[in-house]
């Protein structure tokens, strides 16, 4: 009976709670504690009433996306917003990879060159170097002139999908089906030999994929029998930190500090050793220059403050900044600054920007003119803070990485002609042109160093270069011995960019680079 009047009377019990929660809820929202509900701040109201009381109608999206775009320039340089439209890009970039056809090209007069196919790639067996696109999916590309970029956009696409490339081949017209795939973009832009017991490696960013192919390269350098290495981080901008904290580990050994990183939001977190490393013996020497950043900072100080590397170049960058993506609801994303991190030592690499970022940015192409980039004794940090490795070396933080032994730019200038050349994408022009008139001798040669011995024909192409510069009303033979040195080895290490990529490009520009005969010197002692 008791249970019967229970069940006639619960329904009622339960609305009567119900409604007493909703009431109290209410109330407690509407006062200060830990309930209490957030009113809507200044952006999202004035957001509000520009939507409901505009005169016209106005996209929304953009206007927040200015908003954020004016908070992100309050902060930090290395603080970015990116839209959702360019979100996509920037991933990529880091990723290592993105989703195309495989091909690399260049705009010459006014025409999409093919310049290179990757090798098992979507176009591996469809196009070759040489081939001229004329339409992409109908749509007509030549004479447009049209922004690299947006070429990129008509010929990538989504994994799996087709393309249709009308192009010309050996002067005749072609049509062939291409389907999309995601193509490897290399972080490693060359490692080889340059002796029998010393390997060079360039590495050009930190993406998701830049440790394990650094691990590729050393143990490949290793079977030919490495046991000095000399790696090349100029102009590296950086990228993923853990990328370079797993290189790190490979050089130092035991559990060695390679960094720690702190911020107000963020308590002070250690990064160690793990593992034993694949060279943690052996001669060793980082380059850097002023475009040498961030990630690179990081491996280049662990190196540094444990005594394990020589440091060749010029003083880097200065970003001692960590970033973390951080998503938002419309597709956009902040690329916002979480902490900063300190090398083994405590030292901080990041140089002021409280004048601004036109005054931070600019300072790095001030160094050539007040000389820091010319003269060791003007290279120096501005408030440097003194650190002593275990071995008694003198290291400096507050504004970059200070190399060990320095190196100065090359500052010569050739005549406005030449540069204009340089520039425009004449010259690399003129190197194409070349490489697929005499295409069937330079791929004879096997390896780059065998081209970089046996190539005769410097003489026949610095002639021909002549008389192509003369075209455009340039008289090279007014240039100094030094200018025609350094020109003659940039176009035959250009050729060989055709034949063998990067690798073979800097296998040859290496044999009179400054740095890379300093750090052999350095190999020697």
């Amino acid at each position: 009976m008791a249970n019967k009047k229970l069940q006639v009377w619960l329904p009622l019990i339960f609305s009567i709670v119900l409604i007493a929660g909703m009431y109290l809820g209410y109330s407690m929202s509407d006062s200060k504690g830990f309930f209490k509900v957030d009113k809507p701040k200044s952006l999202q109201q004035a957001l509000g009433y520009i939507q409901r009381n505009y005169v016209d109608h106005v996209n929304l999206d953009s206007l927040q996306g200015d908003a954020i775009q004016e908070m992100m320039n309050h902060l930090d340089p290395h603080s970015v917003y990116f839209p959702p439209v360019e979100l996509k890009e920037a991933n990529e970039e880091l990723e290592g990879r993105f989703e195309g056809i495989g091909v690399e090209f260049n705009v010459f007069s006014d025409t999409v060159n093919v310049v290179y196919v990757i090798p098992g790639g979507p176009s591996d067996k469809a196009l070759q170097i040489g081939d001229k696109i004329i339409r992409v999916d109908n749509y007509l590309i030549a004479s447009k002139n049209l922004s690299t970029d947006s070429i990129k956009k008509y010929i990538r696409g989504k994994r799996g999908s087709g393309v249709t490339l009308e192009l010309i081949r050996d002067n005749q017209k072609k049509s062939v089906t291409v389907t999309r795939g995601t193509v490897p973009v290399p972080s490693v832009d060359a490692a080889y030999m340059i002796d029998k017991t010393t390997g060079y490696l360039k590495l050009n960013k930190f993406t998701t994929t830049s440790y394990e192919e650094v691990m590729q390269a050393l143990e490949e350098l290793q079977k030919q029998g490495l046991q000095n290495l000399i790696f090349d981080l100029r102009g590296n901008g950086g990228g993923f930190m853990d990328e370079a904290i797993d290189m790190a580990d490979e050089f130092l050994d035991d559990d060695k500090l390679i960094v720690y990183t702190e911020g107000a939001n963020n308590p002070k977190r250690e990064y160690r050793c793990k593992r034993p490393g694949l060279f943690e013996k052996g001669k060793l020497t980082v380059l850097i220059d002023e475009l040498s950043a961030s990630a690179s900072e990081v491996l280049t100080g662990a190196l540094q403050d444990w005594d394990r590397a020589t440091i060749i170049g010029r003083r880097s960058f200065g970003k001692g900044l960590v970033q973390q993506m951080f998503d938002l609801d419309d597709g956009s994303a902040l690329r916002l600054t979480i902490a900063r991190y300190y090398t083994p030592l405590g030292r901080s690499i990041q140089r002021p920007y409280n004048k601004g970022k036109k005054i931070y940015y600019d300072e790095i192409v001030e160094r050539i003119s007040n000389g820091q980039a010319l003269y060791a004794d003007s290279n120096k940090i501005t408030n440097e803070q003194k650190f002593r490795t275990n071995k008694g070396k003198i290291v400096y933080g507050g504004g970059g990485i200070m190399p060990d032994i320095f190196v100065p730019i090359d500052t010569s200038s050739y005549p406005p002609g030449i540069r204009d050349l340089l520039r425009n994408g004449g010259f690399n022009s003129f190197v194409y042109r070349y490489y697929l008139q005499h295409k069937k001798d330079i791929d004879a040669f096997r390896l780059p160093g065998d081209f970089n011995r046996q190539f005769n024909k410097e003489g026949d192409m610095w002639q021909q270069f002549i008389n192509y510069a003369s075209g455009d009303s340039i008289n090279v033979n007014t240039i100094s011995s030094k200018q025609k040195e350094s020109l003659q080895e940039l176009l035959k290490a250009s050729l060989a960019r055709f034949r063998w990529r990067s690798n073979g490009f800097y296998q040859v520009l290496n044999n009179d680079d400054p740095a890379v005969l300093r750090a052999l010197e350095e190999m020697e002692k």
